[in-house]
């Protein structure tokens, strides 16, 4: 099995070959019958995470509120919310999964980014998506069916945008000669980039220029399908291989043998079974799990803290050590 490239403090740390770490979803809220979060006590379960030695946070990019999306993120300006969680907290990753490339000018990204990487020591994990809201695309005057070329054209500007006076000419997002420069460059040498989904790209695209895959949680059968897939073809044009991670969505029971029932995009469990779930997940190659409590039905500091009582040990054991 080959290495992962090293690019930040937080890349190094959440991603490691054959091993699987934690983190958790913003925002750490139960909101199953509306669709916006009060946004109550978000700091003090920030710091309470990252106390409690959970590797990574992730917001998400909801520039329009879509009610009949179902779900309005943690609402707060992704870039303005990591800067202010980037001076609160010290070690935890700062991921965000993911900035919808065509509804943002890529410089502006690229500056914004750069930026929470510098001001937060390294800790910035960058997902990218396509955008699958259709309703945001006519608000912002962009076609939607144009999404995946937009989403080529951003991800290319991004990723030029860290070398010193980059040279590109794009169809979408205007002409950079060389003769000016985007400010500041990442605290490495590059802005780990993780594709979300597909972002209307084939899966040879992605692994050829993303920094890992986030996809959705799925079978393990056919989420093990996936993974291989992916490797391989990361195999054929990658000097290092690049990791997988999905998000889950869990109500943990204070019963630990509780047996899981079905919930959207995950279950309700007790820790027991939890642990069994995400063995198997590092068995087939999952390397990162983001845990979204939205539908946990305790308190969340005491799920925070059984998480880390129960769960988190089964994870660290086998950790080399990193610093972060």
């Amino acid at each position: 099995m080959k290495d992962f490239e090293p690019i930040n403090r937080a890349y190094n740390s959440v991603f490691r070959p054959d091993e699987l770490s934690i983190g958790i979803s913003m925002p750490i809220e139960y909101y199953d019958q509306g669709l916006m979060p009060t946004m109550e006590h978000h700091l003090e379960r920030v710091e309470l995470m990252e106390e409690l030695g959970f590797k990574a946070l992730w917001i998400r990019d909801v520039p329009f509120n879509v009610p009949s999306f179902g779900d309005s993120g943690q609402m707060y300006d992704p870039f303005t919310y990591l800067g202010f969680l980037a001076a609160k907290t010290t070690k935890i990753a700062l991921g965000v999964s993911s900035i919808a490339l065509p509804l943002h000018h890529p410089a502006h990204v690229a500056k914004s980014a750069a930026t929470i990487d510098q001001l937060s020591g390294g800790r910035l994990l960058l997902g990218v998506a396509s955008g699958d809201r259709f309703d945001e695309y006519p608000a912002m005057g962009i076609e939607y069916e144009n999404r995946g070329e937009l989403f080529r054209e951003a991800f290319q500007y991004v990723r030029k945008a860290q070398q010193s006076y980059p040279k590109l000419v794009t169809k979408n997002f205007g002409v950079l000669k060389g003769d000016i420069d985007i400010l500041p460059k990442a605290k490495s040498h590059k802005i780990p980039l993780l594709m979300t989904g597909f972002s209307q790209q084939s899966l040879e695209w992605n692994a050829k220029n993303a920094n890992g895959w986030m996809y959705y949680p799925r079978d393990p059968v056919q989420q093990k399908y996936r993974i291989e897939e992916w490797r391989a073809l990361v195999a054929e044009t990658c000097i290092f291989d690049k990791p997988f991670m999905q998000p889950l969505y869990v109500d943990l029971q204070e019963d630990d043998n509780f047996m899981p029932q079905p919930i959207h995009l995950g279950f309700r469990t007790g820790a027991n079974y939890l642990n069994t779930y995400l063995h198997h997940l590092q068995s087939i190659g999952v390397n990162h799990v983001s845990l979204n409590l939205r539908f946990n039905s305790n308190g969340m500091e005491r799920t925070l803290e059984r998480l880390a009582e129960k769960v988190l040990p089964e994870f660290q054991k086998n950790m080399k050590s990193a610093k972060i």
